[in-house]
C-alpha cells in the first residue's frame, strides 16, 4: 500500500511511518518542520526513515492547499492518507491560539480537500485526542459522550476536526476514522509531555512543577500500542461514507504521583517537587474505555508503565547522552 503520513517528523507519526515501512509499505512522509519544539529531533526522527528506499519527505504546511494540490497530483496513486500533523499542546493553545485554527482546522480542511483529488484513495485516517472529553466526569470515556464541554481551545480544534471528518463524509463520501489518542509516551517522545520533562529535571536534579497538588491520572500509551492501534485502522475496510471515532488508550489510569515513584525506580534517583494549583485548560483525568477499538481495529495494549518507562529512560539517556 502507498500512504500519506502527515506529521512524519512528529512522535507519532514517525513511528507508524517506519512500521509502515518494515511491514513492505510505501511512504510519503510530510511535516512542516516548525520551532514548537527542537527541530533537530524531529531531523533525527527523519534520519531513521531515510535508509527506506521507499520513504519519501516533502517539507511543507498542511494548512497550504497548494502545496498539498502539488503533492496529490505528483503521488495520484496513495490508497490511505494518515493525518497526524497537528499543533499539539495544551498549554500552548492559551499563548498562540491561531497557531492551532491554522494546523488543525484549516490543516484539516485541506487535507480532506487533497484527499478528494486522489482516485484510488481507500480510506483517510486521522489524529483526534482524549482532550475531546474535556469537561466530562464519567469515567471510563466512550466513543459515545458528549465531547461539547471543552477544557481548552486545543480540545476545541481537534473535536472540530472531527466534525469536518463527519462533513466530508456526508457531503463527498470520504470514509474516515479519527483516533483519540490518551497521552502516548516512550522512545522518540515529545519534550513538552510530563515523561520527557520529569525525567530530565530528576536526572539533572532539578524540581519539578506538579499541579492540581498531584491528585492528578492520565492514562498514558505507549507509543508501540498505539503504532498497532492506527496501523489496525488504516487496514480496516472503512463502509463507504462512515465517519468512525476510537479511543486509543491503555485502559488503565495511573495516578500522577505513581508515574512520578515509577521514572524514580527508572532512573534510580529521587524527584524533587513542587506542588502547585490546577493549571487552566487541564483536566484531572483522562481514562479510555477501548471496547470499540478492541472489536473491530485488534487493538489489544501490551506495556505496563513500568516497562514502558523504562524503555523511555534508556532511550532518552541515550539520546541526551545523560549518565
Amino acid at each position: 500500500m502507498k500512504m500519506l503520513i502527515t506529521g512524519a517528523a512528529g512522535f507519532i507519526g514517525s513511528q507508524v511511518a517506519k512500521a509502515a515501512l518494515e511491514r513492505g509499505d510505501a511512504v510519503i512522509g510530510v511535516d512542516n518542520m516548525n520551532a514548537y519544539y527542537d527541530p533537530a529531533l524531529k531531523q533525527a526522527r527523519l534520519d531513521r526513515l531515510a535508509a527506506h528506499r521507499h520513504f519519501e519527505f516533502v517539507e511543507a504546511s498542511i494548512s497550504d492547499m497548494a502545496a498539498m494540490e502539488r503533492l496529490v497530483t505528483t503521488h495520484a496513486d496513495i490508497e490511505a492518507v494518515v493525518h497526524l500533523a497537528a499543533q499539539a499542546g495544551v498549554a500552548y493553545s492559551i499563548e498562540n491560539p491561531l497557531a492551532y485554527a491554522d494546523a488543525n482546522v484549516t490543516g484539516q480542511v485541506v487535507m480532506f480537500e487533497a484527499a478528494l483529488r486522489l482516485p484510488r484513495l481507500r480510506h483517510v485516517v486521522y489524529a483526534s485526542s482524549s482532550s475531546v472529553y474535556g469537561l466530562n466526569e464519567d469515567v471510563p470515556f466512550r466513543e459515545s459522550d458528549r465531547v461539547d464541554r471543552p477544557a481548552s481551545l486545543y480540545a476545541a480544534t481537534k473535536r472540530a476536526g472531527e466534525l469536518i471528518a463527519h462533513s466530508y463524509a456526508n457531503v463527498q463520501g470520504i470514509a474516515s476514522t479519527g483516533l483519540r489518542f490518551f497521552t502516548v509516551y516512550g522512545p522518540w517522545g515529545r519534550p513538552d509531555m510530563a515523561p520527557w520533562l520529569f525525567t530530565s529535571a530528576i536526572l539533572e536534579g532539578r524540581p519539578i512543577t506538579v499541579y492540581n497538588n498531584g491528585a492528578m491520572q492520565r492514562d498514558f500509551t505507549f507509543i508501540d500500542d498505539i503504532v498497532a492501534g492506527v496501523l489496525g485502522a488504516v487496514d480496516r475496510q472503512p463502509e463507504r461514507a462512515e465517519n468512525r471515532l476510537f479511543n486509543l488508550g491503555n485502559n488503565q489510569p495511573v495516578a500522577l504521583m505513581d508515574f512520578i515513584a515509577t521514572i524514580e525506580r527508572a532512573t534510580g534517583r529521587k524527584a524533587e517537587i513542587s506542588f502547585a494549583p490546577m493549571r487552566k485548560a487541564d483536566v484531572e483525568t483522562t481514562f479510555a474505555n477501548i471496547d470499540l477499538a478492541t472489536s473491530e481495529l485488534g487493538f489489544a495494549p501490551k506495556t505496563s508503565i513500568d516497562e514502558g518507562m523504562d524503555r523511555f529512560v534508556d532511550w532518552y539517556r541515550g539520546y541526551n547522552a545523560r549518565p
